[in-house]
């Protein structure tokens, strides 16, 4: 489908011919000359936004105003934040998230319908890839049918989702759906999908190059950042609306420069430098901010190395980590088998329009700090935060005194006092315990690893930890070591050409005989996907109230994500993670103790199976190939058998099956008029839950598995589904009755109301301990409002818009905290509920709230973005106290938004009314 391009910026529109290519573009340079800035030291992730403006600038949703603004940027030392209508290439979506949007289309179709309009309005007018990454978990592992009998598995389960997903593929244009079994979006995004240069048709038939940009439902879409591709998360809803022509509303960001120097040393990897790196920018605080790097250091840094530290963006809270476009991005495009006419316009384009890095660059950025990669060590972080970054030296001893936290306050000050005498003494106790597993002759204890999982596109993407990874399995075969009995292993790659190279190099074979088998191309552990522990060892660890571990290659370790019998979850490298299967315990000090014996009884240290980087290097050189990249891209599209058999009926309009537990019609635009209504003020509304800091998405709308008694177990239980066939809330994310009930459930969620509480609950109306979702129900029932009040970072995590659709659902109208994470606030405005933020220093603790009280905000009939409003609440004594928030209600049009009761109703109603 042609793209429409601006009308009015003819003096910036040029030609660009490179080789038999002739191709128009929009020029920064030709708009420097037409007098609207100088926009020479602007960041080149800026550049691409500026460019946006210039093809888009039609003198009403983008106006000359708005690319003038960039100039202004640069010249008041990178600050302007001017509220822009920025509309990305294309989107990108992972079936976790997807689904629900495909739902969410399907049912505006009927919205329209119903409206009098023409459900072909509904259709995507930017290309659209959804991937299905998500849904495969690690039921099988250790052995050579753990693949095929996952796969299996997966499809059992998911069926449903799998045949909805088929009929949007036919009846929605630009929709492609990339099948099970092929890799996680991000990576094939990164290795097949991305262009780095975009082509495209305009309206009068004339091809257009421009920069790749995109936004996907997932928050690690910032992965293909470095490619030097612009791209974040956003909530399904607001990816909808930008599939829909809605333009994302933004202010033009602050970009902070992160300066690398200097090179990795021997025995370190991009995991230990990301980890680093995370820590760094969460000091710093970036969050709604566009980070670049630049530097020397990116001389030394591959583009794998550079895709890592790229896809980390959430976990440093920032929009986005861009790495400008070099002459390592040209490798790698040729490399993963780009066209020769793509790279080579790719580099003819950003040298022309200002986009390439040389040994010049030097931008201005709104704040800079620097890393020596030279000083960067091996390193884990955890217990359960991405920013938790611990040198390996110290990680055994940082393991105990988190399990001395967790034993309470005397056993906790006694293990510190151990920990800082050396040496147990006899009269302090030592807070570690232990576990015998029934029917083995080992304990389960405090620090077992009882996961080690190499997962994630973050790190399988990157053949150099990788091919570590099994190199540190060779050697450890060599010598006879194996993972410890009680390690639950697995091998989940980011995409087939990772299996392709570990095979063509003998690694596989090694990594195999240590347990470290293929269990499937997906997301698996990172996402929580990790499957089920041996059911021994789960009741030992209950039983014994034992603090386990896992130890990944991932992203997130937050509470209760990776498994319900694991409390303390490590980011670590691919090596490492083989290295911690083969300890089995945290408690091991790698760095000085053995990781066990050889065939001779000989102790084996860390520095015996670590290799080198020349050893990496050379297998990495023969063989990650561009023939391997060309072979397993070739029929992305077209699936296995098993989707190829996937039937699925068709039709305009979706027929949505009454007994289905996986797909509903949701009731967002059930009885929807044609007209939007106004923002009310917020009286007498009762607290849901009042949570603490750093709140994530996965508390709010876990995606794991959920048990019987939840109240998420008991409508599929009575609904006739088998426990074993419960699946995950995940891939649930189609049924809204699910995932209502989901919502704040997370195992691990803390509300302040309740006192040595875990999980979702909450007070009734009768004050009495309850479900979050039964007290939302009661509540709703009586007409009541609801509000939730939270900490610092509300929000943190993930991209995923079931965070604030269940919010909505359980009737909250406003939550109020301390500050937000970016995309979770957009999410929040786009369903309507109303994020505030505290003012004067007050907090849910200096209120002293123990959800009792009722809330009242008022000034919202007539609110404007980012007031602030008085809010008043009543203790349960009559006390009544006002206090002042700040509406995060940030443009315009997220106010129309809400005026709407959403984004996709403000769309909807839209359409309605232009068809009419």
């Amino acid at each position: 489908m042609p793209i429409t391009v601006g009308q009015d910026t003819a003096k910036t529109r040029k030609t660009l011919t490179v080789g038999d290519q002739s191709v128009a573009y929009y020029s920064i340079p030709a708009a420097e000359a037409a007098g609207l800035g100088d926009f020479s030291k602007l960041p080149a992730a800026l550049k691409v936004v500026l460019e946006n403006m210039l093809r888009f600038e039609d003198g009403k949703t983008v106006s000359v105003d708005d690319i003038k603004a960039f100039a202004e940027w640069a010249a008041k030392g990178g600050k302007n934040p001017r509220e822009i209508a920025y509309r990305p290439a294309r989107v990108l979506m992972q079936d976790f998230t997807g689904v629900p949007a495909v739902v969410d289309l399907a049912a505006m179709r009927d919205g329209i319908k119903a409206l009098g309009g023409d459900a072909q309005k509904i259709n995507p007018l930017n290309p659209v890839d959804l991937v299905i990454d998500h849904s495969v978990m690690i039921d099988e592992f250790g052995n050579p049918r753990a693949f095929q009998m996952n796969v299996d598995r997966e499809y059992e389960r998911n069926m449903e989702r799998y045949q909805f997903l088929k009929w949007g593929q036919g009846a929605f244009n630009n929709f492609r759906v990339v099948p099970p079994g092929t890799g996680i979006c991000h990576q094939v995004n990164l290795e097949y999908l991305s262009q780095t240069v975009w082509t495209d048709q305009d309206q009068n038939g004339e091809t257009v190059a421009y920069p790749d940009t995109l936004v996907g439902t997932d928050s690690h879409t910032t992965m293909v950042n470095g490619l030097a591709v612009l791209g974040w998360g956003v909530g399904g809803i607001e990816a909808e609306a930008a599939m829909l022509g809605q333009p994302v509303s933004m202010l033009i960001p602050e970009v902070v420069g992160f300066k690398l120097t200097g090179a990795m040393t021997e025995g370190t990897t991009a995991t230990d430098l990301v980890l680093k790196v995370v820590q760094l920018l969460r000091q710093k605080g970036v969050v709604g901010k566009f980070v670049e790097f630049y530097g020397e250091g990116l001389d030394h840094l591959p583009l794998a190395d550079r895709a890592t530290i790229a896809n980390m963006a959430p976990e440093y809270g920032a929009t986005c980590g861009f790495f400008p476009i070099d002459d390592e991005t040209l490798r790698y495009l040729r490399q993963t088998g780009r066209d020769e006419d793509r790279i080579a316009l790719v580099e003819a384009y950003a040298k022309e329009n200002g986009f390439w890095r040389a040994a010049d660059y030097d931008p201005v950025y709104t704040d800079t700090l620097e890393l020596d990669m030279g000083d960067v060590v091996p390193a884990v972080s955890g217990p359960k935060r991405p920013q938790d970054h611990t040198p390996l030296t110290q990680a055994a001893q940082s393991f105990f005194n988190v399990v001395a936290e967790y034993r309470g306050e005397d056993e906790g000050r006694a293990a510190n006092e151990m920990a800082a005498e050396g040496p147990t003494p006899d009269a302090l106790i030592d807070p570690r315990k232990s576990y015998p597993v029934k029917g083995e002759d080992y304990e389960i204890k405090d620090g077992s690893v009882v996961i080690a999982s190499i997962t994630s596109c973050t790190n399988t993407s990157n053949p150099y930890v990788m091919i570590g990874a099994g190199l540190v399995a060779r050697k450890a075969r060599e010598l006879g070591l194996n993972r410890k009995p009680w390690v639950k292993t697995s091998l989940a790659p980011g995409s087939q050409v990772v299996s392709q190279y570990l095979e063509a190099a003998g690694l596989q074979e090694d990594l195999d005989a240590i347990g470290f088998n293929l269990v499937g191309y997906g997301c698996t552990t990172c996402i929580g996907n990790s499957g089920p522990i041996q059911p021994e060892i789960s009741e030992a660890i209950a039983e014994g109230d034992i603090v386990a571990c896992s130890v990944l290659s991932g992203n997130r370790n937050f509470e209760g994500r990776i498994s319900p019998d694991v409390r303390a979850n490590y980011l670590a490298s691919p090596p490492l993670v083989v290295a911690y299967a083969l300890a089995g315990d945290m408690n091991v000090d790698l760095t000085t103790q053995p990781l066990g014996e050889d065939r001779n009884g000989n102790p084996v240290y860390l520095k015996d199976i670590w290799p080198t980087q020349k050893e990496i290097a050379d297998l990495v050189e023969q063989t990650v190939t561009r023939e391997a990249f060309r072979s397993k891209y070739a029929d992305v599209f077209k699936g296995d058998e098993k989707w190829q058999a996937v039937e699925t009926s068709e039709g305009e309009t979706y027929d949505w099956p009454a007994a289905s537990t996986y797909i509903q019609n949701p009731p967002y635009f059930q009885g929807m008029g044609r007209d939007a209504g106004t923002i009310s003020n917020i009286e007498g509304a009762r607290i849901l839950a009042v949570l603490g800091d750093m709140v994530t998405t996965d508390h709010i709308s876990p995606a794991g598995s959920f048990k019987p008694d939840t109240p998420a177990g008991k409508y599929l239980t009575e609904h006739q589904v088998p426990v074993r066939e419960f699946n995950s809330y995940g891939s649930r994310r189609g049924n809204h009755e699910v995932m209502m009930r989901g919502t704040f459930a997370n195992i691990r969620i803390k509300n302040e109301m309740l006192h040595g509480v875990e999980g979702g609950y909450t007070k009734g109306p009768d004050g009495q301990q309850t479900s979050i979702y039964d007290a939302s129900m009661a509540y709703q029932e009586q007409g009541t409002p609801l509000v939730v009040f939270g900490g610092e970072q509300y929000g943190a995590g993930s991209s995923r818009d079931w965070a604030a659709k269940g919010t909505n659902l359980l009737g909250v109208k406003a939550v109020i905290a301390e500050n937000f994470e970016r995309i979770h606030r957009s999410n929040l405005v786009g369903m309507g509920v109303i994020p505030f933020e505290f003012t004067g220093g007050d907090t849910r603790t200096t209120l002293g709230l123990t959800g009792d009280e009722t809330v009242s905000i008022s000034g919202l009939d007539n609110v404007s973005p980012q007031d602030e409003v008085p809010c008043e609440i009543t203790y349960a004594d009559g006390t009544v106290k006002t206090i002042t928030l700040k509406c995060r209600i940030d443009t315009a049009v997220e106010k129309e938004y809400v005026e709407n009761g959403g984004v996709l109703h403000f769309v909807l109603r839209n359409l309605a009314k232009s068809a009419a």
